[in-house]
């Protein structure tokens, strides 16, 4: 068994902060000060979990965050990504316009009509993305490249002479 894990010894100027942020009422912060404030005092992971309402696993990586980031461990990091880069970015958006304008047999798929999930799966295997993308980023590329995925009837034709007849509804 580990043996039990404790914060460091605190500083005035961080017990000072930490009894400061234990009063506030962003409940993370005052959860996380609670947790190093009781380590420091000598509790282990163990009884700390039941006085502030959590798992003892949180009391562990509150404990181990503060070893590392000092009092920064109390504020709650940001769940954003870190770095916002657009997979289907212009050029592979080109490429996906590029893919959608042929047939999906030209790719070996069964079927001649395009969908969301099958442009995705398309997509991945051509390089277009590094994994599968969902049909809803696939439909808003197409909507950013203006163009919908809706069949384009007007062109198709038929080596049937009398393909435009019946087309047209005319029967007879």
């Amino acid at each position: 068994m580990k043996p039990p894990l404790y914060v460091r010894a605190l500083t005035d100027a961080e017990r000072l902060r930490l009894e400061a942020d234990r009063r506030t009422a962003d409940a993370c912060r005052m959860r996380r000060a609670q947790i190093v404030l009781a380590s420091a005092r000598g509790l282990s992971p163990q009884p700390i979990a039941p006085l502030v309402g959590c798992c003892v696993q949180t009391v562990r990586n509150v404990i181990h965050v503060f070893h590392t980031t000092g009092l920064a461990c109390v504020s709650k990091p940001s769940t954003r990504p870190k770095s916002v880069e657009s997979t289907l970015n212009a050029t592979n958006s080109e490429r996906l316009q590029h893919i959608l304008q042929q047939s999906p047999r030209t790719y070996g798929k069964p079927t001649g009509v395009w969908t969301l999930a099958l442009a995705a799966q398309v997509c991945h295997e051509q390089g277009v993305t590094a994994r599968c993308m969902s049909d809803e980023t696939i439909r808003r590329a197409l909507q950013h490249l203006r163009t919908n995925g809706t069949r384009a009837k007007h062109w198709i034709t038929s080596p049937d002479p009398d393909y435009a007849r019946k087309k047209s509804g005319a029967i007879g």
